[in-house]
């Protein structure tokens, strides 16, 4: 039998190409965790509604998720190179609109648009990185420098937002990201592949296209109207319009030849099992991220940077979780760390049910459940990858990010949701008396109530601050029992992951590819 050639080894061209690729996703993310941050002082400057509120900071997730597979899909046919420049051009131009909105219908419009430009940067930077990097332990190691970039941004974000919200109005977050989107456009058609899958064929499926984005979009507008209005015939009618949008979407996929969602990978168990989890994990980390800042913000009463500096050891605590793990993935099967992982996160909740207007709690309520989570994000892109074809690998990435960003949408809209309606049926129940009549109502946020506090002469103004704090308060509380069976879930479900599953009968997907023991060596351990 003659040898198998070795796999070129990756040079400074390629390496120098990921940091091409990691600066952005570091902003991409600070973007993200800094919009947190700046959420007071936006709200302070446009007065959105308890509800433009959340599609302030929804919009986002929900554009990226309607797109990301889209994206990928776009990627594998055209290359992903033009992808990921189109993709950073819409981003750049989505920022500047952002940072110049003059009313909220601007700024959701301007965050939809960022959503659309991120949406081609991550399946495009994951796919890209799959060419790159042609020796398999230098790719996971690749892999694992691109996710830890996205850590970085977290950890970066409250820093420097704080530090910008403190020196320049709030419009200033979203320019930060302009410096590095220009540096990839002019960079990467000298230092990346322009690469796209030669089994793919150039034609899209425009229908999928428009249903991708419409399941979602229903799906979450009606669980979101759910909880704020109750059982409503809107509500009703949207989740039963997206169940119906989703049921042709997927039965349209199967009959395809070229489909635009590969439905056929989720009969892989470590796949469907990685997707799923990265749902229920973006649902609860952004759903907890949203409340936390506020929290420390406009109940502890911190500045936005005080603030920031009280959520870096959250952000440290994933990147160190995220190192340590990957090296004891390679004795240990992903599944069980995940699993294990998930265990360890109901102690953040736990925490979270504490808090009392002090930051204690919640620091240390954030740190374990970033730190539990953070296996998920670490080995479940590995595991994705790995179940998936080398023709679909921006299809297959795209998914995985899908999974993400819908659960990031589902945790801003429905567990912010909730939140919104316990703080404002506690805040109703409580108010003092001898308030004017003009007092904010029940789709006030939490910062309009405060600002109006102000502006009353106490003792009553300070008694409805009061009430309005420990309303929040209340809220974070229901949040924290929420989190807990959806830890449990998330614990109880993960192992199936170990689950052998018969390669697909396609001879581009070999055996070790679907493998879920394949998968968890799909984990960096050294650049040699």
């Amino acid at each position: 039998m003659t040898p198998r050639t070795p796999p070129p080894r990756a040079g400074a061209r390629e390496w120098s190409a990921l940091a091409v690729l990691g600066v952005p996703a570091v902003l991409v993310m600070m973007n993200m965790s800094v919009l947190y941050l700046a959420l007071p002082s936006v709200t302070a400057d446009l007065s959105p509604s308890a509800t433009g509120q959340l599609w302030i900071t929804d919009m986002y997730g929900f554009t990226v998720a309607g797109f990301l597979v889209t994206m990928g899909s776009l990627g594998d046919r055209f290359g992903h190179r033009r992808v990921l420049i189109g993709g950073a051009v819409v981003f750049a131009v989505g920022s500047v609109a952002a940072a110049y909105a003059g009313d909220t219908g601007l700024l959701i419009a301007a965050r939809a648009c960022q959503g659309v430009g991120a949406a081609g940067l991550a399946p495009a930077s994951l796919a890209v990185i799959r060419h790159l990097f042609a020796d398999p332990e230098q790719r996971r190691f690749a892999i694992t420098v691109w996710m830890l970039s996205f850590m970085a941004g977290g950890a970066l974000g409250p820093l420097i937002g704080g530090a910008l919200l403190h020196f320049f109005w709030w419009g200033s977050v979203f320019l930060v990201t302009l410096p590095a989107m220009a540096l990839l456009v002019v960079t990467a058609p000298f230092l990346l592949p322009a690469h796209r899958a030669p089994a793919v064929g150039g034609r899209i499926d425009l229908p999928s296209v428009a249903l991708s984005f419409l399941v979602p979009l229903a799906l979450v507008y009606g669980i979101k109207q759910l909880a704020l209005e109750g059982v409503t015939a809107p509500a009703l009618g949207a989740l039963a319009v997206g169940v119906l949008l989703g049921i042709g979407f997927v039965r349209r996929q199967s009959r395809l030849a070229e489909p635009l969602f590969d439905v056929s990978l989720f009969r892989i168990p470590a796949f469907a099992v990685s997707v799923g989890g990265m749902i229920l994990v973006g649902t609860v980390l952004y759903g907890t991220s949203l409340l936390t800042s506020q929290y420390l913000q406009m109940v502890v009463g911190y500045s936005p940077f005080t603030a920031g500096l009280w959520q870096l050891p959250t952000a440290v605590s994933g990147t160190v979780v995220a190192l340590w793990i990957s090296g004891l993935a390679t004795r240990v099967h992903p599944a069980l760390l995940m699993s294990s992982g998930a265990v360890l996160a109901l102690a953040g909740p736990l925490m979270l049910l504490q808090a009392d207007r002090e930051p204690g709690f919640v620091v240390a309520g954030s740190v374990l459940l970033f730190a539990g989570l953070t296996p998920f994000m670490a080995l479940g892109t590995g595991l994705v990858l790995a179940a998936a074809p080398p023709e679909r690998a921006g299809a297959a990435s795209a998914i995985s990010e899908t999974g993400g960003e819908l659960g990031g949408a589902l945790g801003i809209a429905v567990l912010g949701s909730i939140a919104g309606g316990v703080y404002s049926r506690s805040l109703a129940d409580h108010l003092p008396a001898g308030l004017p009549p003009d007092v904010p109502g029940r789709d006030s946020t939490l910062a309009e109530t405060l600002r109006r506090a102000g502006e009353i002469p106490d003792p009553v103004g300070n008694s409805l601050a009061e009430s309005a704090r420990d309303a929040f308060t209340h809220s974070l509380h229901v949040h924290a029992l929420v989190l807990l069976p959806l830890l449990v879930l998330l614990a109880a479900v993960t192992p199936l992951a170990r689950r052998r599953t018969d390669p697909d009968p396609d001879p581009a997907i070999g055996a070790a590819d679907v493998d879920a023991d394949a998968a968890a060596k799909s984990l960096p351990k050294e650049v040699a």
